[in-house]
């Protein structure tokens, strides 16, 4: 049995902020005093969709996480960059898989989460010279600021510097606004493994990182 004098009310806090609708909670010192607690040990975030209001780390494990779906094979070396499902794909798909009010206003987002359309150039006599990669994914989770529609992070693994020989691989993740978690490596490898250990961790606020060999920025 816990000797937290607290525990039992913090459950039902808890409880409380996943029943409601939009997360809200009474403005009274007790309640206060508990959202403190429970920020504080991670396991109440600020709710994205409403605010002023709150998301239980717990309730957000029960959502998707979105990244090319083909990552398996490409990580398994069967299909190359240019073979993956492409950033707006991905991003069309967690855009369907939120509710009808929350759409409109990630679609707003687009452009500042996946960026402006890459186009192929030409170079040096080829007919065609890919982008680098740049694979983006969203998870679960906040930062100092709430996250996306839903309570997302979005993310993405790029490479660089000027060949892959000589510069570093890199992984940013974002909250809605100006929170991020860098993590850089020199080996493709590891970048990779390090992705899947990121998606499997989710959900988490960006200052959880640092334990995964990120630094926050």
């Amino acid at each position: 049995m816990t000797q937290d004098p607290n525990a039992e009310f913090d459950h039902a806090v808890l409880e409380k902020i996943e029943l409601s609708p939009t997360g809200a909670l009474p403005v009274t010192p007790a309640y206060q005093d508990a959202l403190r607690r429970l920020y504080a040990a991670q396991q109440v975030y600020a709710n994205a969709n409403h605010k002023d209001c709150h998301v239980t780390a717990r309730s957000l494990t029960r959502l998707r996480f979105f990244h090319a779906g083909n990552l398996d094979a490409f990580i398994a070396g069967q299909i190359g960059d240019d073979a993956l499902e492409p950033n707006a794909r991905i991003y069309d798909r967690y855009v369907q898989s939120l509710p009808a009010d929350l759409r409109s206003r990630a679609e707003g987002l687009r452009l500042m989460v996946i960026g402006k359309p890459a186009h192929h150039r030409t170079k040096h006599g080829k007919a065609e010279v890919h982008d680098p990669l740049h694979m983006l994914f969203l998870v679960p989770g906040a930062g100092p600021n709430p996250g996306l529609p839903g309570n997302y992070l979005h993310g993405s693994l790029f490479h660089v510097g000027p060949d892959e020989a000589t510069g570093a691989w890199e992984i940013h993740l974002h909250d809605s606004e100006d929170g991020a978690a860098v993590f850089s490596t020199p080996a493709r490898t590891d970048v990779l493994t390090k992705l899947q250990e990121v998606i499997s961790c989710a959900p988490f606020h960006l200052n959880e990182l640092p334990t995964l060999g990120f630094r926050l920025g």
